[in-house]
């Protein structure tokens, strides 16, 4: 029930380490994006929200001598992927292309010093398509076959991976997915690829001419292996609803798999692979363990299963994710304080981070996503509030950071400004939220955007949503209430049982305290928010409906009740794991059944006073769709002013651009309207 910031949106930002050494920021000047503008210009229109990254990846070689950038031009229909090649030593001098062709290029990486891993997926084009292999074709459907090129930066020749293996080709639509880039070994990486009959195989595949030969085969639902000097000793399974990891162990000789741990899938999991480490056996995961109340770094002896103690932990704040070098080896540990902050094992290091973070105005989070062997340079991914992502080549000797490559160009000063805010609540704890202004700050309406999860949380980083809202002129506020995840288990646990109340207040909380603090407009609040967001809102709705003036509900959960019998469907092991999650944080339907009723939207929906609108996806396999539908009926039978919008063929928010950006359009409508 989720949407915010998890540990995997921020390793989505990172390679196969994450690490940066002493440099020549210390007291550098703030970047801000140029010099102040002499006249306020416009918000962006909705549309300029929605332009197409061009910029999919910027990469530095192993040895630090090149940087590789991925770029998509072209349009949609014609879409045209090339990479261009920067001598390391010379940033800024003239770039050397390659052309990939009419294809979409998703993601790049160097797997060794010369060759370049390309991501692609094709949806057209007979001779694409014979260029990758493959024959599936339909009269009237689309497909979209993703495939991994090995390309030389020196020469441009590419290689299809798992080039010798036609039949594989023809048939498979997903052969893209490299697990390990085996620093040791140059000339081959692993990568999985399913088997004609639907199980998942592991593979090495040498990058110079793209053979392929089968390691390991899974289970009927294995998704992933990590691996440790190219030996599988840790295996990812998935039951058949997509709801629960299992993730089993085995330590190098072994024959047998272990189950190591049970986790629910779309939160932020408590468990998840870091590293290796030089000791066979022995790997690096992130972990809480029982007793402790944050999630660290920590060894894990695949042979007896047993836990070190944290590494580099932080009070109150969960680890998320471990930072490696290109070589594998661990440096230190990220989570999220005032932004994005790293412990590092060597503690020197922190202090050109900041300086880094000092250098885009302290604004934005610096995720550090490549370092070469020698630990010289470095790729930084910058994103935050007003910047939707962009990277830079820093050189430690040179002392010199450059630009390389953007998500989008987009003016600072047409876009809204966050701050953080510290909420006291009613009962005398205090909570983080985050409140953006529009462009220009004068003081008007607010809208409230409580995230999903809900133990996830939301930050500084990019939110296109958020930005969207703001250059209509509105107030944004994200409260991390009570129940979000990252503080720990200690402030997760507050949330517990407590939807519909604690929760709810916490929000309410942070609502006063905005516009206290600001002097927005009272009378003019909204509020919306995804899945336990959803709920949120329309929660929201019943509890105050003198406050907000409409409600948006985006794949929310609506009647607990009748949730928790949903969940509770399966009799399977994993399914009774997920039904025992929700009744240790919503509340056990057979002990507490009129409370779980009295917080549910649906069963008080004559208190709501203000327009809803709901949002679903038909394919939805965390929160049904049958939750808005029912939500839709009884508003309707209260006499309330409601519309449901379904989303065919989408799950859990999962829908394309062009879909999200129709429902922002709808979304502003409706606030308007709101707001007149």
């Amino acid at each position: 029930m989720s949407k915010g910031f998890t540990r995997a949106a921020a390793a989505a930002l990172s390679r196969r380490g994450l690490l940066f050494g002493t440099g020549a920021l210390l007291g550098a000047a703030t970047l801000g994006g140029g010099s102040p503008a002499v006249a306020r210009a416009a918000p962006y229109a909705l549309d300029a929200f929605f332009t197409p990254s061009r910029t999919r990846a910027a990469v530095l070689s192993p040895s630090g001598g090149r940087i590789a950038v991925l770029e998509q031009l072209g349009t949609e229909d014609e879409p045209e992927g090339v990479i261009d090649i920067i001598q390391a030593d010379d940033p800024e001098g003239a770039r050397r292309r390659i052309q990939l062709g009419r294809i979409e290029a998703e993601a790049m990486e160097w797997g060794n010093d010369d060759r370049l891993l390309v991501r692609v997926a094709i949806t057209d084009s007979t001779g694409a398509r014979a260029a990758i292999g493959s024959n599936i074709r339909r009269p009237g459907i689309e497909f979209t076959s993703r495939r991994i090129l090995s390309v030389s930066a020196t020469t441009g020749d590419a290689v299809v991976m798992f080039q010798d293996q036609r039949q594989r080709l023809r048939h498979s639509l997903d052969m893209g997915r490299v697990i390990d880039l085996l620093p040791q070994d140059p000339d081959h990486v692993l990568m999985i690829a399913w088997e004609r009959d639907g199980v998942l195989g592991l593979h090495r595949v040498n990058i110079n001419d793209g053979r392929a030969e089968r390691l390991e085969r899974g289970s009927a639902g294995t998704f992933g292996w990590n691996t440790q000097n190219g030996v599988a000793v840790m295996r990812h399974d998935i039951n058949s609803r997509g709801t629960v990891e299992t993730v089993y162990g085995r330590a190098p000789g072994e024959q047998d798999w272990k189950m190591i741990r049970r986790t629910r899938v779309n939160d932020a999991p408590d468990f998840s692979w870091v590293g290796s480490t030089d000791r066979p056996g022995v790997v690096l995961v992130s972990a809480r363990v029982e007793g402790e109340d944050v999630e660290a770094v920590r060894e894990l002896d695949l042979a007896s299963l047993s836990f070190g103690p944290p590494i580099n932990a932080r009070e109150g704040r969960d680890v998320l994710y471990g930072l490696r070098d290109s070589a594998g080896r661990y440096v230190g540990a990220a989570y999220y304080g005032q932004r994005l902050e790293y412990e590092f094992s060597e503690p020197a290091l922190g202090a050109h981070h900041r300086a880094l973070n000092r250098f885009f105005g302290d604004e934005c989070d610096v995720h550090l996503s490549d370092i070469d062997t020698a630990r010289n340079r470095f790729i930084a991914v910058v994103t935050g509030p007003r910047e939707p992502g962009a990277w830079f080549f820093y050189d430690r000797t040179a002392r010199a950071i450059v630009p390389i490559g953007a998500a989008q160009t987009m003016d600072v000063e047409r876009l809204g400004p966050t701050e953080t805010l510290a909420v006291r609540t009613r009962d005398g704890a205090t909570i983080e939220a985050y409140l953006t202004a529009p462009p220009g700050a004068a003081p008007g309406p607010l809208v409230v955007l409580p995230h999903g999860g809900p133990e996830v949380r939301d930050t500084l980083a990019w939110d296109r949503q958020v930005q969207v809202l703001a250059a209509q002129g509105w107030w944004v506020l994200r409260p991390n209430f009570r129940g979000s995840g990252g503080y720990g288990l200690g402030f997760a646990s507050q949330g517990w049982t407590r939807w519909g109340d604690r929760m709810q207040e916490d929000v309410e909380d942070a609502v006063a305290h905005a516009v206290a603090l600001k002097g927005l407009d009272s009378g003019r609040i909204a509020i919306m928010g995804t899945s336990y967001g959803g709920y949120a809102a329309l929660m929201g709705a019943v509890r105050r409906p003198e406050l907000y003036k409409a409600a948006i509900g985006i794949c929310g959960v609506y009647d607990l009740p009748d949730m928790m019998a949903w969940e509770r469907r399966e009799d399977d092991t994993p399914g009774q794991m997920i039904y025992e999650f929700w009744t240790r944080r919503i509340g056990d339907p057979e002990a507490a059944g009129p409370a779980l009723e009295t917080a549910s939207p649906r069963r008080r929906a004559a208190e709501v006073s203000c327009p809803v609108f709901l949002v679903h996806g038909v394919e939805d396999p965390i929160v049904p769709v049958i939750q808005s539908r029912r939500m839709r009926d009884a508003l309707r039978g209260a006499g309330k002013s409601v519309e449901l919008f379904e989303v065919r063929d989408a799950g859990h928010a999962d829908w394309p651009d062009a879909t999200e950006r129709d429902l922002m359009t709808r979304y502003v409508e409706l606030l308007r309207q709101a707001f007149a």
